[in-house]
């Protein structure tokens, strides 16, 4: 069975958004993109680079999200999204990079995948639950970055 083209557009929006929303720091707007049961499983690296936690529900998603306070500035970047049709719902492999600037401007990279699982709703499509693997982490200097202290001078 494979996904209608509508279906595929919007799925995409979903991915997209979510990456978009992490970066506005807007946490309750992730949480919203989860079903009322959903759950985020996010790793801890670099010493766990697969899932070890997971946040249910959109209280909790949203609590997750506030981890990223920690953040000077991220940016994710949705670099490849395959999506199959499973019944009623559909699942994805959403591959991402994802930069993050400490407030000290240390740069770290993450290169990822996000095992997914969405589900239709009376509001459209929405993450019934969403796996984050950590596949690399790299350290790069950072020469200039919206949110740090110094004027974004590292």
């Amino acid at each position: 069975m494979t996904l209608a083209p509508a279906d595929c557009l919007d799925l995409m929006d979903l991915v997209h958004r979510y990456a978009a929303r992490v970066d506005d720091r807007d946490a309750a707007g992730v949480a919203a993109l989860f079903t009322a049961d959903g759950v985020l499983a996010s790793p801890r690296p670099p010493r766990d680079l697969d899932p070890v936690h997971e946040a249910v529900g959109p209280s909790a998603i949203e609590t997750a999200m506030g981890q990223l306070s920690a953040m000077a500035v991220t940016q994710h970047a949705v670099v490849g999204v395959v999506l199959d049709a499973e019944d009623a719902d559909a699942s994805g492999r959403v591959a991402c990079i994802a930069h993050h600037v400490l407030p000290d401007g240390t740069g770290l990279v993450w290169h990822l995948t996000y095992r997914d699982r969405y589900r239709r709703t009376d509001a459209g499509w929405r993450f019934a639950r969403r796996d984050l693997h950590v596949d690399v982490v790299e350290r790069r200097p950072v020469v200039v970055a919206r949110g740090l202290a110094d004027g974004g001078r590292a």
